[in-house]
């Protein structure tokens, strides 16, 4: 028997691929196990082929992998498309009395159990619940006790009624007692449950959350694959304190409103995807200059221009370090795991407003729509800190006023920190411009005090590297004399790569960045390492770029832009073929 368990649901979107996953994903977490999942959908409402995949132990997993266990299809496709992860002993649940699936043939070494998902859904009250069906069906073959489903069940549906929640646990039961009855075979699989108490959500979900424990509260943002579910998060949970989400017409309205908000003292925030951070660029020249606290939320997608929707890349790390007419001081956070998510939007409020400065919090597609169980204790409230900066109040206002008695929001300062006075404090009233401008805002050509303006902003970002831990995270072996990099989602990935790697005697050292800018100084780590590997979802090496242009040193690159994320084994595969590629130059 595997480690794990590997379930698929497979089949058109629109077919209910992605709540079907989710009710599997949720009886899974509730039963004491983790879950990681992974989908793979079309950029279409109806029509396109759509999978839904849970990877679940007892055991923290962190990547999917090349291997599937139990695969529901509900279409022909769905076994073609997922036919390479299929192996020996593989289930294949399948409705035989669709008309598209009457000659569907199976593998011979695979087992085919031909369940009458849509018959015993009508019999259960319905034909759409042909999919709790095959749950069932899962459920009797993998020997999960369906009791489980039943508490996924109800979370999904008890806000519509009993009556549908107790005809989904029928066909539930349905489809179980079929397979059970209809099929005499022993079947390897027996999913053990625990005690556990685990959290399951995804990346955008898990920003959401930070944003709400950071204090945001007014969010503004357009719709757009994979960041939607941002605002999805924050939308009725965000006014439970006090704050308020607003849909705007586009992008550009959206990142206006957010500044907005934050001129006037609330921490704000928005949220989009590539074509729509092409948008925001203006702005954020305008946020940067006027020295407004923002969190700008960059879900990245494959691109350039609308690209693929719905797949996965980071090739928007260039435009975040640096686009923008003229030199604009920011910062760029890349939460590296699901759960750091959640810590680095606190922490992006944070460094926004102690610096007044923009902030690109950069999640991807695949850590957006990835769901993954956690402790509760991983997110702490009462390890969140809120820094609002150098906010002056009436009682230390006068220490920051002009020669003509005015406040001085732009304050030539050490360390390049002005003072900042919220809309209504005493004697704070203030103005300032996207026109370059003197201490007191007020638009100016004056070239010595251009000078120091430009020079004051962005000191604040040398005072920041001076201030803030940008450490990376570690781990693999500290020895080693092979150095794997890497930005962003592929951590996860990563991690179960070295223990493959350790499996088969191969020592690898990793160091997972979640700071793009500032970022750490990593030259000790790459003197000392002989070879080095720098890991990400792009075609020309961005980040790794970057690194060579730190350290002046080449390094070696294992790179995907197909659409599709890292798998361990898959990497683990790409960083050994690497490395022999190296020794043999």
């Amino acid at each position: 028997m595997a480690a794990d368990f590997n379930w698929a649901v497979g089949g058109e979107a629109g077919d209910g691929i992605d709540s079907t996953g989710k009710i599997f994903a949720q009886a899974l977490s509730r039963a004491g196990r983790h879950v990681f999942t992974s989908k793979d959908f079309a950029s279409r409402i109806r029509g396109g082929y759509t999978a839904y995949k849970v990877r679940t132990s007892v055991d923290k997993v962190q990547s999917v992998v090349d291997r599937l266990d139990v695969l529901i299809a509900l279409t022909p496709r769905t076994i073609e498309e997922n036919l390479e992860e299929l192996h020996e002993g593989s289930v294949i649940i399948y409705d035989g009395e669709r008309t598209t699936m009457q000659d569907v043939e199976i593998p011979d070494e695979m087992v085919g159990i031909d369940v009458p998902l849509k018959r015993l859904a009508e019999e259960a009250g319905g034909a759409i619940m042909r999919n709790v069906v095959a749950l069932g069906a899962a459920c009797e073959v993998a020997e999960f006790p369906i009791e489980n489903l039943d508490s996924a069940l109800e979370k999904r549906f008890a806000d519509k009624g009993q009556k549908l929640v107790d005809n989904n646990k029928e066909a539930a039961r349905a489809g179980r007692s079929y397979v059970g009855e209809e099929f005499d075979h022993e079947f390897d699989y027996d999913l053990e449950t625990t005690d556990e108490d685990y959290v399951l959500l995804n990346g955008d979900e898990a920003i959401g959350m930070g944003a709400i424990a950071a204090g945001c509260r007014f969010y503004a943002g357009y719709p757009i694959t994979p960041a939607t579910d941002v605002m999805t998060y924050l939308t009725g949970r965000i006014e439970r304190y006090g704050g308020h989400v607003v849909q705007a017409e586009d992008e550009l309205s959206a990142i206006n409103m957010a500044l907005g908000a934050a001129r006037g003292g609330a921490r704000s925030m928005t949220a989009t995807s590539g074509p729509g951070i092409d948008l925001m660029t203006e702005t954020f020249g305008l946020i940067a200059t006027s020295e407004t606290p923002l969190v700008i939320c960059n879900v990245m997608r494959s691109g350039p221009s609308t690209g693929m929707p719905t797949k996965q890349e980071q090739g928007d790390l260039n435009h975040m370090l640096y686009g923008g007419h003229g030199e604009v001081p920011r910062f760029v956070l890349a939460p590296t795991t699901i759960d750091e998510c959640f810590w680095k939007t606190v922490e992006a409020f944070n460094l926004a407003e102690k610096y007044q400065l923009p902030v690109y919090l950069t999640a991807d597609l695949s850590m957006a729509v990835t769901e993954q169980t956690f402790s509760p204790d991983t997110f702490d409230m009462d390890e969140v800190e809120v820094d609002r900066g150098n906010v002056v109040d009436e009682t230390a206002i006068d220490d920051h006023m002009s020669e003509s008695g005015g406040f001085q929001p732009h304050e030539i300062t050490d360390d390049g920190i002005s003072p900042r006075a919220f809309p209504g404090t005493a004697d704070g009233a203030h103005m300032s411009t996207g026109l370059e401008h003197d201490e007191q805002g007020r638009r100016t050509e004056d070239t010595e005090m251009r000078v120091a303006q430009v020079d004051k902003r962005n000191r604040k970002v040398e005072t920041a590297r001076e201030r803030e831990d940008w450490s990376p995270r570690e781990f693999g072996d500290a020895g080693a004399d092979t150095l794997v990099i890497s930005w962003g989602s592929n951590e996860g990935a990563i991690a179960e790569a070295v223990e493959i790697l350790d499996d088969e005697g191969r020592d690898v050292r990793v160091l997972s960045v979640p700071y793009v800018f500032p970022r750490p100084d990593l030259s000790e780590d790459i003197e000392a390492a002989e070879n080095v590997v720098v890991v990400e979802c792009n075609e020309r090496g961005q980040f790794a770029d970057l690194v060579e242009h730190d350290v002046l040193r080449r390094v070696d690159r294992v790179n995907k832009y197909n659409g599709v994320r890292f798998k361990a084994d898959e990497l683990a595969a790409e960083i050994k073929a690497t490395l022999a590629e190296g020794a043999e130059a």
